[in-house]
């Protein structure tokens, strides 16, 4: 039997965009009205006020028009992801990456799988800190030299990076973006039912790193030598090495400093990384032609996969100039009401899980859906922490697979694997982590969360 392949992820997207546009001749437009929240400095829905406005079809040729759009909507992303991926491509040529490699699988050797949990748990904990995703994407080339030199496919490099990140923010007990903004819509204090989501968070990173080591392990492959990963910039080889690592990890530290103490958005991150990309050159021995060269070919390598994220972008830009963004939250959230509360938890899970095909931003779907399914929660007796757990793993949890997250797309993409492959892997976990989120809303309505 011939098995069912995914299209290439530009035509992909594409068809998403293309379908965006159909939907909007077909489905009726409609808005909620909007108030400024002191709270969350966002504009939030006021529950009860949708209503329909005249038709707004977004033509074929303004279907295409909005791609750029899209990239243009996305820019600080792409940026980022354009000036890191050339960051890491100066260090990597710098032959500092590989020997840092070489020196991790010396401590490692015959205990290699302990690197797939330790890695999964240091992306993860970004993700519960601060939503990390685009972010990830110029990291891919380092964990996949490694993954290759340990013999690990590289659909392992996602499942570490990206899979493992959405897990810890899909769980988080103080994700800024997705619980933090939800509580403040509820009214809940901050990092309340902090402890009961931590429980679950813990097991569900069980469950995501014993189904990559599993998957690891299965398709394992001949390791990659360290001659065959040989740097192009051999003229670097032995100089500065160490420090040019420690340069690295102090990148890292100020990076984790600046998102989580200071603020910074995506324009400060990607200062910093072309910061270290332009010292790690110079201290490598890359001198000032060789480092610009390296920025040259990360850029390269980078472009389709940073080009992903605006595509991805100009799905939702399509929704939204055609005015049914709304249409689907109304139309999906309004059944809730005549159900049992564990079902109506449960559906606004599956609610949540949705709507984020068409709003693929966790902080945009928290600011679009609590202000209507809070006061739904109040109505049957549903208490808003569950109501905030539901829009997290439903949203969270669909990061693992929906094609319109752009970062996913692009992470998918940098690793060489078709997003069918992808799929395969992890569907599996997928339904088992729903699962898992299915039982503690039931457990959290059970003991009064």
């Amino acid at each position: 039997m011939k098995t069912i392949r995914f299209p290439h992820p530009l035509v992909l997207l594409v068809g998403f965009i293309l379908l965006a546009c159909l939907l909007s001749y077909v489905l009726p437009a409609g808005v909620f009205d909007r108030h400024p929240d002191a709270a969350t400095g966002r504009d939030v829905v006021v529950a009860g006020s949708y209503h329909r406005v005249p038709a707004s079809p977004v033509s074929p040729l303004q279907a295409l028009v909005d791609i750029p759009k899209g990239m243009a909507d996305a820019a600080s992303v792409i940026f980022l992801v354009f000036l890191a991926g050339g960051a890491f491509m100066v260090v990597d040529q710098t032959g500092a990456l590989r020997r840092g490699v070489d020196w991790l699988l010396t401590r490692f050797r015959g205990r290699e799988a302990v690197v797939i949990p330790i890695i999964s748990a240091l992306f993860a904990t970004m993700g519960a800190l601060e939503n990390m995703q685009e972010e990830i994407v110029p990291l891919i080339p380092v964990l996949l030299i490694l993954m290759r030199r340990i013999g690990y496919p590289a659909l392992t490099a996602a499942a570490v990076s990206i899979g493992a990140a959405a897990v810890g923010a899909a769980f988080s007990p103080l994700n800024p973006f997705q619980v933090g903004i939800a509580q403040k819509l509820a009214q809940l204090p901050l990092l309340s039912g902090g402890g009961f989501r931590l429980v679950f968070l813990a097991l569900a990173l069980a469950i995501w790193i014993a189904g990559t080591v599993r998957y690891a392990q299965r398709h394992r492959i001949a390791p990659e030598t360290a001659e065959a990963a040989g740097s192009s910039a051999s003229a670097a080889e032995g100089r500065n090495h160490g420090l040019v690592l420690l340069l690295l990890f102090v990148a890292f530290a100020f990076f984790a400093y600046g998102v989580l103490t200071l603020g910074w958005d995506f324009e400060q991150m990607a200062a910093l990384f072309f910061g270290l990309g332009v010292v790690a050159g110079l201290v490598g021995g890359l001198g000032l032609t060789g480092t610009a060269e390296g920025f040259l070919a990360g850029f390269r390598d980078i472009a389709f996969s940073a080009l992903l994220i605006g595509f991805a972008r100009a799905i939702f830009v399509v929704l939204e100039q055609g005015q049914i963004v709304d249409t689907i939250v109304n139309t999906l959230s309004a059944p809730l009401a005549g159900l049992p509360v564990a079902l109506s938890a449960l559906g606004m899970m599956g609610v949540h899980t949705a709507l984020h095909l068409p709003v693929p931003s966790v902080s945009g779907q928290a600011v679009l859906t609590m202000p209507l399914l809070v006061p739904l929660s109040d109505l049957i007796g549903l208490s808003r922490q569950v109501t905030v757990l539901a829009y997290q793993y439903g949203a969270g949890l669909c990061e693992l697979i929906t094609p319109t997250n752009g970062a996913l797309m692009a992470i998918v993409a940098a690793c060489g694997v078709r997003f069918d492959e992808w799929w395969k892997f992890v569907l599996p976990l997928y339904l088992l982590l729903l699962a898992l989120a299915a039982g503690a809303l039931l457990v959290g309505i059970a003991v009064g969360l």
